[in-house]
């Protein structure tokens, strides 16, 4: 059977429009990340990824950056890209939503001849990344008031 969702790197204006919709929904709304620190400059060249339903409902999202946008995030460098922005929907969870994104951001960096990548990982969502093979390293930081830790998986 397959998923009743599709995973996809956002190519227009309305599948950026979706993923926002969804950080919004997850971050501003649910985590109480204030506005001005979800949506940042990156945004505009990052590689977008979406998940949607089959009636067009974005369940999740999450970005890659990578060369010089991604330089402050993997300690500088450039054969690292950084995962970030992972979100997915209250009603999406459980149903491997995460793990698509994950992997879809991972295949982005391969394509772009990245070795590995890099995440700022909530604490509470350590074991999930985990279990997709990244290893946390340094210590605990606070970011939007939330702490982190920082992972990597070689590609």
């Amino acid at each position: 059977m397959s998923a009743p969702y599709v995973v996809r790197v956002a190519e227009d204006l309305a599948d950026r429009e979706a993923c926002f919709t969804v950080r919004k929904e997850v971050f501003v709304v649910e985590q109480g990340v204030p506005q001005d620190l979800e949506y940042d400059e990156y945004d505009a060249v990052a590689v977008h990824v979406l998940a949607v339903r089959e009636d067009g409902t974005p369940l999740g999202t999450g970005r890659l950056l990578y060369g010089e946008e991604a330089a402050a995030k993997t300690g500088g460098d450039p054969s690292v890209g950084s995962l970030g922005r992972l979100a997915v929907t209250r009603e999406a969870r459980g149903l491997g939503v995460g793990v698509a994104l994950v992997r879809a951001i991972e295949e982005a960096a391969r394509a772009r001849g990245l070795a590995a990548v890099d995440l700022h990982a909530q604490t509470h969502a350590l074991g999930f990344y985990e279990r997709l093979g990244y290893e946390a390293y340094g210590p605990e930081f606070p970011d939007a008031g939330m702490p982190h830790r920082a992972m990597r998986r070689a590609l």
